[in-house]
């Protein structure tokens, strides 16, 4: 099985891929298109220029590879992947073959987050619109990391049913200290994560944000709403 996980930044997205790592019959890829992205568009990303070098930036051999042998000849494959990284042109044949989860969090919770790394984030940063167009393209299974920290156990065993995979318990802990397939990006962002040894207890009230950023979440609400409608429960 071919995992597709699409999820904004600031979302779970690691912890996530780390749980499907943790079962030991999973391989994962750290956002496959990144270097692609950021060579393409020259976006001042953090460590943009070493992303670029580290990394595959041909999308055409990225997508190859998402759809060629599964690494270390494991039966499935997990792909951590980001809506806004998928550009006009960029090839798409590869998710035919996907089962495809689409990760959400309420805007606010991701801007306060996202802001903290990278000033002046936008719309297009976050990933909002472009995953609910993917969704209306792909399909798939909705989840909202909120139900997931709240209640891992459930929420995880109804995403394996959801996508016919069967749960096991050890996609609730890891060893703490990140994967050998992290992007080089992870010291940049990766550093909460990288203390855990599973997911986050629930979260609490939503942050204050600037007017600035208070603007940007009332842009992404709608697209988050319409996704969060459609999220799974146990």
């Amino acid at each position: 099985m071919r995992i597709a996980m699409w999820s904004g930044p600031r979302n779970l997205s690691t912890a996530m891929m780390y749980s499907f790592a943790a079962r030991g019959d999973c391989a994962v890829w750290d956002e496959p298109f990144y270097a692609a992205y950021l060579k393409k568009t020259g976006l001042p990303h953090p460590m943009a220029d070493e992303i670029i070098a580290a990394h595959e930036s041909d999308p055409a051999k990225v997508a190859a590879a998402c759809s060629g042998p599964i690494p270390a000849g494991k039966p499935h494959f997990y792909l951590k992947l980001m809506p806004h990284q998928m550009l006009d042109g960029m090839p798409m044949d590869w998710a035919n073959d996907c089962v495809h989860v689409h990760l959400i969090r309420h805007p606010a919770r991701v801007i306060a987050s996202y802001g903290a790394k990278r000033d002046d984030p936008t719309i297009g940063d976050i990933g909002y619109t472009q995953q609910l167009d993917l969704y209306h393209e792909l399909g798939g299974v909705v989840i909202d990391s909120h139900d997931v920290r709240e209640n891992p156990a459930a929420i995880m065993q109804a995403l394996c049913a959801a996508i016919d995979l069967p749960f096991t318990p050890a996609m609730l802990t890891w060893p703490a200290g990140g994967l050998s397939e992290d992007g080089i990006w992870a010291r940049h962002w990766y550093g909460a994560v990288h203390k855990s040894t599973g997911f986050a207890g629930a979260e609490g009230s939503l942050p204050v944000l600037t007017k600035p950023h208070q603007a940007l979440c009332d842009a992404a609400m709608p697209a988050y709403q319409a996704l969060r409608e459609l999220a799974i429960k146990p």
